[in-house]
């Protein structure tokens, strides 16, 4: 990204908004950043810790409303697409809603971004789009698929399209941290099943990744940041090591393992110092060398998934972790 660009953010208020918007400010120093939402209590609550910034602007609006983007897209060179519904039962039990925001809401904003001739779209992904189990997951394959395609939709306009995806973001609203930290007093964890594992990521690694991202992508990559696992049991006995574990069983839609790269992916996927990146499979843009860009190919039937993972992170890691980010945990 350029200095003193205009950025929109859908779903801006959200974990990732809160912690891109200070970020990006502070390494980039952009023109305009507009946060995109539907929900005016956050936006209100949010633009009080930029009163007087000039460079943070607020627009209601929802991806599902196509001439909303539109207005909202003008001028804008940036955009980072983070709106989604994605708590898993939710979707399970609304699965229209579901598809109305993260179908639908993709298709809006790829077409709003090529006609208002945006450079670069990155959207956020997550590792339940591959190989998916539950309906969140399902419409984040498609949204993955439609950001992907829409390079070849561009034209002269050269909008570019990427995605970034990651795992379970540490200590964030609606997350298992907070969860464990606010019954902790009782004495007993719930975990949905003693040998499940999560890949654990900050949000400020997620916001890197965008950064990447951006500065990297030819159009169509999907870059996924090399993180650590971590067992739910695990997980539990960082935030109370004395407490009672409860195995509950897994809520519907629930993997008991997570996946960001699949066997299938492995023949266009190649692998870096910090992250890998799937090549788009569509047209011949696998031979395009600016996109492998030094990469190296990973072994064919390469898996990348939480229970295999080389690099996890310890209960006491994690302890730490949440010992440094109290204040924020629960309010990302």
């Amino acid at each position: 990204m350029k200095p003193d660009s205009t950025i929109l953010v859908t779903g801006g208020t959200g974990s990732f908004g809160n912690t891109f918007v200070p970020m990006t400010l502070d390494r980039y120093n952009p023109k305009k950043i507009i946060i995109y939402s539907r929900d005016e209590m956050k936006q209100w609550e949010m633009a009080k810790l930029y009163a007087g910034d000039s460079r943070v602007r607020f627009f209601i609006g929802d991806v599902r409303d196509r001439e909303r983007l539109y207005r909202a897209l003008d001028g804008v060179d940036y955009v980072v697409h983070a709106a989604a519904t994605k708590i898993v039962p939710t979707a399970e039990y609304n699965p229209f809603e579901c598809v109305k925001t993260n179908v639908h809401g993709a298709m809006n904003l790829i077409d709003a971004c090529i006609d208002k001739k945006v450079k670069r779209v990155v959207a956020l992904s997550t590792d339940k789009a591959s190989s998916p189990v539950n309906l969140y997951g399902a419409t984040k394959l498609v949204s993955d698929k439609l950001f992907v395609a829409g390079n070849s939709y561009s034209g002269a306009a050269d909008t570019r399209f990427a995605v970034v995806r990651y795992g379970n973001v540490m200590g964030s609203r609606g997350s298992v941290i907070p969860f464990f930290l606010s019954i902790k007093d009782k004495g007993v964890l719930p975990v949905t099943d003693s040998r499940m594992t999560r890949f654990m990521i900050t949000l400020e690694q997620g916001v890197e990744l965008v950064w990447h991202a951006f500065n990297d992508m030819e159009g169509g990559e999907i870059y996924v940041r090399k993180i650590p696992s971590m067992k739910v049991t695990d997980i539990a006995r960082a935030v109370d090591p004395k407490a009672r574990q409860d195995i509950v069983g897994l809520r519907p839609g629930e993997k008991l393992h997570e996946q960001m790269i699949s066997a299938e992916d492995s023949y266009y996927t190649y692998e870096y110092d910090d992250y890998y990146k799937i090549l788009p499979s569509i047209h011949t843009w696998t031979q395009r060398m600016a996109r492998v860009n030094g990469g190296r190919k990973v072994p064919e039937g390469f898996v990348y998934a939480s229970d295999n993972n080389e690099e996890w992170m310890s209960p006491e890691q994690l302890g730490h972790w949440i010992e440094d980010n109290k204040a924020k945990i629960g309010h990302i």
